[in-house]
This record gives C-alpha cells, sequence and structure tokens, in this order.
C-alpha cells in the first residue's frame, strides 16, 4: 500500500509530489496489485495529484486508488467529473464529514443505465470495517457494458481497413475490416460508435493521447518511439510494410533479334565462325598446296570463311567442295552445329518478338534503393522516415533519404506508375487499391508488390497510456480474431473490388468504337514495333552495301580512266613512230 498524505498544499509543492508520484510508480510496477491511499482535504491537492497521477503514468486499472477526505459529496462532484484519474481509473472516495459513526465509500461510474452518476458502493465504521452495499462492488467494474453510451473513436479513411462513403440523407456509412471488427465489439460492449473528425493521422493519435477518443481503430505498426506517446490493444495482425512499383518496360524492340541467345553463346559463335575457316583451310593445304574444291579453283581463306557463314546461315551448299575425307567431315559437323543453332535461334526469336521480355524487377529491399530514385508514404509515413534514419544501418538510412511524402496513397501509386519510383504502405492497403485503380481490362495490374517485406511487425489499434477499459477491449477483439473473421472480411473485400473493377472495365470495352474482333486481330498480331529490329537490320545493310556499291562504281571508274589514258598514249607512240 501506499499512503500519500496531505500536509498544507502549496503551490511550490507541485515538484515534491511530481518526484513521489515518480517514485511510487516505481514501487507499483514491482507489485501486482497496488492500492494507493490518499488523505487530503484539499481539493487543489486532490486535483493536482489527479494531474500527476496521470502524467507520471502511477495508476492502471489494477491499481485501487482510495482517497479519503472530509470535503463534502458537492465539493467533489467537480473533481470526480473533470479529471480521467477519479472518473474513469479504479478509485473510490471515502467522505470522513459525517457525525455519525458510518462514513460512505463513493466512487464513480461513468457509464450506468441511467448515465454517469456518482454511487454510493460501501460503508466503513470502526467497528464492523466496510460494508459494501447490495448490489454494488467496493471497486465496481466500470467497462463491462457502456449501456448505449457515445464511445469517441478517431479514424481516417484506410482503404480495407477503414472507408467512408456518403449514404440516403448525406449520412456517413462505415465499411472495412477494422470498422466490422470495432462493431463487433460495440455491439458485446453495449456502445454506440462516434467518429471525431479530424484532418490528418497525427490528429487521430493526438487526440488518443489527450484522451478525448477513446481508440483509433485503424491498424498501427506497434514501433517503439509509438509507445511513448500511447498504448496498443491486443496484437491482432502481423502486417508488413511492403513497396509498390511499376514493373520495368519492356526493353528496346530493335535489339529484339540480338535477345534469343545469351551473351556467351554469341561470344561462342562467332569463335566459332572465326575459327572452323582456319582450321578447314588449313586441313586443305596440308592435303593439296593449290586445289581447294572439287572445281579445282585456287584456295581462299576469304571463300571458305564466305561458305562457311553461308552454311551457317542456311544458305544452299556451295557448289566446290573438297575432295578430301577429312575436310568433308568437318563441313558436316559444321553444317550440324549450323542447323541446331538455328533452330534454337528461329525459335526463341519468335518466342521473343510474340512475348514480351521484361528486365529483372527489384523485389527486395537492397534492389530498390538501388533502382529507384524517389520513394513516396503518405503523411503518417514521417514517423517511419525518422525511424529508419535512426537506425545504424546504411541501408535504412539510404532508404530514409529517399522517402518523400505526398498527399495520399493515389497520389503516390500514380507516380509510381508514370516515375521511376515506389510506394511504401501497407500490403493489403495497396493490394485492394491497385485491384480496384491499377488493374488492365486484360486482368493485368499496372503496379506490383516486391516481394521482401520493408518491415514486418505486429499491427494494433492505439489506446491512451494505461486505458482502464484496455482488458474490455481486448477480450472482443480476440474473439473476433480467433474466429476467423477478420481475415474472412478482408478476404470478402477484395473479392468484391475485383469483381466491381471487372464490370468498370467490361463497360468500357462495350462502350468502345472498335469491334471485338478488331481488338483480338490487334492483340494476335506483330506490329511494326516488333519488326523493327529486323528492319533497322535490313536498312543498315542496304546502307552498307550502297557505299560498298559507290565505292565499287568509283573504283571501276578510276580504272577505265587508267586504261583509257594508257590506250592514248600507246596511239600516240605509235603515231610518232610512223
Amino acid at each position: 500500500m501506499l499512503q500519500l498524505v496531505d500536509g498544507n498544499y502549496k503551490a511550490n509543492t507541485t515538484h515534491h509530489l511530481s518526484q513521489m508520484v515518480a517514485v511510487f510508480r516505481q514501487v507499483r510496477r514491482l507489485s501486482r496489485c497496488t492500492v494507493v491511499l490518499v488523505v487530503s482535504h484539499d481539493s487543489q491537492f486532490l486535483a493536482a495529484f489527479a494531474k500527476w497521477s496521470m502524467k507520471g503514468r502511477l495508476l492502471v486499472w489494477a491499481t485501487r486508488l482510495l482517497v479519503a477526505t472530509r470535503l463534502t459529496l458537492p465539493q467533489l462532484q467537480p473533481l470526480l467529473t473533470s479529471y480521467w484519474t477519479y472518473t474513469m481509473m479504479n478509485a473510490a472516495f471515502l467522505s470522513l464529514n459525517h457525525v455519525s459513526s458510518s462514513y460512505p465509500v463513493f466512487s464513480y461510474l461513468p457509464y450506468t443505465p441511467a448515465g454517469p452518476q456518482v454511487v454510493h458502493v460501501a460503508s466503513w465504521t470502526p467497528l464492523l470495517g466496510v460494508i459494501v452495499t447490495e448490489g454494488h462492488m467496493l471497486f465496481p467494474e466500470k467497462f463491462s457494458n457502456f449501456y448505449g453510451s457515445q464511445v469517441n473513436v478517431t479514424a481516417l479513411p484506410f482503404a480495407l481497413f477503414w472507408e467512408e462513403r456518403k449514404g440516403t440523407g448525406n449520412i456517413t456509412l462505415y465499411s472495412g475490416t477494422d470498422y466490422y471488427t470495432l462493431a463487433a465489439i460495440a455491439s458485446a460492449l453495449n456502445f454506440t460508435i462516434y467518429v471525431v473528425p479530424t484532418s490528418s493521422w497525427t490528429e487521430v493519435t493526438r487526440l488518443v493521447e489527450e484522451r478525448v477518443s477513446f481508440i483509433a481503430p485503424v491498424t498501427h505498426n506497434v514501433m517503439p518511439h509509438r509507445t511513448e506517446k500511447y498504448d496498443f490493444t491486443f496484437v491482432y495482425e502481423f502486417v508488413s510494410m511492403d513497396f509498390s512499383m511499376a514493373p520495368p518496360g519492356l526493353q528496346a524492340q530493335w535489339k529484339a533479334l540480338y535477345y534469343p541467345l545469351s551473351s556467351n553463346v554469341w561470344l561462342y559463335t562467332l569463335l566459332a565462325l572465326l575459327v572452323m575457316p582456319f582450321v578447314l583451310f588449313i586441313a586443305i593445304r596440308m592435303k593439296h598446296t593449290n586445289i581447294y574444291y572439287s572445281s579445282g579453283s585456287t584456295l581462299e581463306i576469304g571463300e571458305v570463311f564466305h561458305d562457311m557463314t553461308g552454311m551457317l546461315l542456311g544458305q544452299n551448299l556451295p557448289p566446290r567442295l573438297p575432295k578430301i575425307s577429312s575436310s568433308r567431315i568437318l563441313i558436316a559437323t559444321w553444317l550440324v552445329f549450323a542447323v541446331v543453332f538455328t533452330s534454337a535461334y528461329r525459335g526463341n526469336l519468335t518466342a521473343s518478338l510474340t512475348l514480351p521480355k521484361y528486365p529483372p524487377r527489384p523485389e527486395t529491399l537492397p534492389q530498390l534503393v538501388d533502382s529507384v530514385k524517389r520513394i513516396t508514404m503518405q503523411p503518417y509515413g514521417r514517423e517511419f522516415k525518422n525511424f529508419f534514419s535512426k537506425s545504424e544501418s546504411p541501408l535504412f538510412q539510404k532508404l530514409a533519404y529517399l522517402i518523400n511524402i505526398v498527399p495520399s496513397l493515389m497520389d503516390g501509386q500514380r507516380q509510381a506508375v508514370s516515375k521511376n519510383q515506389a510506394h511504401l504502405d501497407n500490403r493489403r492497403y495497396q493490394l485492394y487499391n491497385i485491384a480496384k485503380w491499377f488493374t488492365r481490362r486484360d486482368g493485368s495490374e499496372m503496379l506490383y508488390i516486391g516481394r521482401e517485406s520493408i518491415m514486418p511487425g505486429q499491427s494494433a489499434w492505439p489506446l491512451p497510456h494505461d486505458a482502464p477499459y484496455t482488458a474490455a477491449i481486448n477480450r472482443p477483439l480476440m474473439a473476433v480474431i480467433e474466429a476467423g473473421l477478420y481475415e474472412k472480411w478482408a478476404f470478402d473485400l477484395i473479392l468484391e473490388v475485383k469483381r466491381e473493377s471487372r464490370i468498370k472495365l467490361r463497360q468500357q470495352q462495350q462502350n468502345e468504337q472498335h469491334s471485338d474482333a478488331q481488338v483480338k486481330e490487334d492483340t494476335l498480331s506483330l506490329s511494326i514495333s516488333h519488326m523493327q529490329g529486323a528492319f533497322m537490320l535490313l536498312l543498315l545493310c542496304l546502307i552498307f552495301a550502297s557505299l560498298v556499291f559507290i565505292c565499287e562504281l568509283n573504283a571501276t571508274g578510276l580504272r577505265h580512266k587508267g586504261h583509257g589514258s594508257v590506250s592514248n598514249n600507246n596511239d600516240y607512240d605509235s603515231s610518232m613512230y610512223q
């Protein structure tokens, strides 16, 4: 038992009171059940104690507070209705201002069938001790039944968890997994929900800290810096903070001729094409010095390279073949290699032209911070940015540097679609929004969720520090989770939004001017963008051939001009000899 007896209360004793409350709190934390006895006849001292007991977190619901005072009930009434310590906590008042030998014990009950009221719960006499009034308890349970009273909560729209829409008569209607859970708790505890208007997530939790709001029934990650401001309910879900971003765009189609084979295959094929002609050239020369082909032409390395390149490209066999068997075996081996190579290339080329080839996409945190220039978060992301910046990990410090605040999830994901950046948010929230707003007609999604979670963690609802109704909230909350209702509501909501999205896209498709046949034809046909690599190669070859042709014309013209000059000189010499 902790005893606090008021002397002559003065304003300058406030500092000593705060120190005593801090010491008492340490003692209270060492014991499961603590009774705090306050003896004072000064309303100012009792008001100061109420203030410092809440500020110093002296009391929890398991702590029983008994105030012994000579103040009359009318004098106590302002204290009972104004201070959380006396109104909501497990407190009772022993009134010593009575002539008789029986002293009444009062307790303030904020929720009764008749509304908030002061109740005579017991009497104390020096001979008989405490006599509990029939139908009451000395320290009654205040939050097992709210008797239809209004309970203030704070929340903002957070899709899938908490959604708002206007109904008939401009009445705000709520839905979402967390709202349905709160409604189930409200039904179990018999209270009505009143959503206090708020403008930001900071205000949502600030009103909880100030005890204006009893609870913020929207999922919040349990983080160390948040526990310094408020408590949390039972951890009902393990959520993850994930990133969404647009898949990397298609690689340049003009490289389509290169995609079917890897760089190593192209390199080894080039080496084989360079080495094999020399091998064949040496084999022929070692057997026949001047004869290369059966046609009897002189051996030339350029012709060997030309013929073997033609065989690799699938051209007909050259009309001239080597006579010796070893060379023919070498050519047969080259033909087998050419058949295998060209068959594999043609098959993969067809696939690469008809199926899009995407580059590797970021899936983990290290890949994310190395591939994007900006990461967006909603306004509540300032807490996460500050949390990451204090980390000793260079990876999280870089993540904090990249985080920028945007007004909403829609703004962040729209920017992620149009720019090389990502959006960081709750995984379910993002999946819901992607299914609703970022799904194409063919069912593909404009954004994807990274495989690795940025920060998996526990999720709960914020409550004021040492809220006495925490246990009352936790019991039905745990029942909802263990019954599987929360997961069922989440599954149904996502399924419903996907169904609505499909209906919307189907209506848009019906309103389009193009027919289904035209759409199908556009989907199956290869466009010029698919074939631009082949056309660009053809254009480059034509340009190169034209340049070579011009050079040949110039060389031929110079040769004819040289022959003409020689002929004229010969005629001139003949005339001189004549």
